[in-house]
């Protein structure tokens, strides 16, 4: 059987995640904990911290995850991707998996604050939906991949945003694609590493 896009993006970030040497992990917007899940399975992630706004997507991961939570590994925060949270503490890395899609501009600068001011990692990784694909998904111009996205950009759009960053915060950027490129529309998933 053939991996989902999404089991593609999730293998990219845990793999890119080892080769960096992180330990200590923070993956902001969480949902029921799928990547969380792959993380606690390599014992080179020795403080894994998931935060949600769900309370529901949180007690998905809480009862897949309970033998890794009681042992002190990992830790669930209920909180914004915007706010930074005390508990969360140092981290090597921060995860963004289709994540900035979901904010309004205003949202998605305090976002930026939270990262790349409070948090600031040697390491942040953020994915999201390359809107060129679309049409190879059938989905009409115009038209997002889900009625909660509140946009979804073409890659000189998501190039220029991570390279505006960067600059702004003191980080080195590298941008991708995930799953099946297409010669003219690229990758339907983009991504950005920051470097610190």
């Amino acid at each position: 059987m053939q991996a989902t896009l999404h089991d593609q993006r999730l293998a990219f970030v845990t793999g890119l995640l080892l080769h960096s040497g992180a330990r200590r992990v923070l993956d902001l917007g969480c949902g029921a904990g799928r990547l969380l899940a792959l993380l606690s399975q390599q014992a080179q992630f020795t403080h894994i911290t998931g935060v949600d706004s769900s309370a529901a997507a949180l007690a998905v991961a809480r009862d897949g995850l309970s033998k890794d939570i009681h042992s002190g590994r990992l830790a669930l925060v209920h909180g914004d991707v915007v706010q930074a949270h005390p508990s969360v503490g140092e981290v090597d890395a921060i995860a963004m998996v289709e994540v900035i899609e979901h904010l309004v501009p205003a949202r998605l600068s305090a976002a930026e604050s939270t990262v790349f001011g409070h948090y600031r990692p040697p390491l942040v990784l953020i994915t999201t939906p390359n809107v060129e694909y679309n049409p190879l998904l059938g989905l009409a111009h115009g038209r997002l991949r889900d009625p909660d996205h509140r946009f979804e950009w073409p890659r000189a759009r998501f190039r220029g945003w991570a390279t505006g960053l960067a600059q702004r915060h003191g980080y080195r950027v590298e941008c991708g694609g995930i799953g099946e490129p297409h010669p003219e529309f690229g990758h339907p998933t983009q991504y950005t590493l920051f470097k610190r």
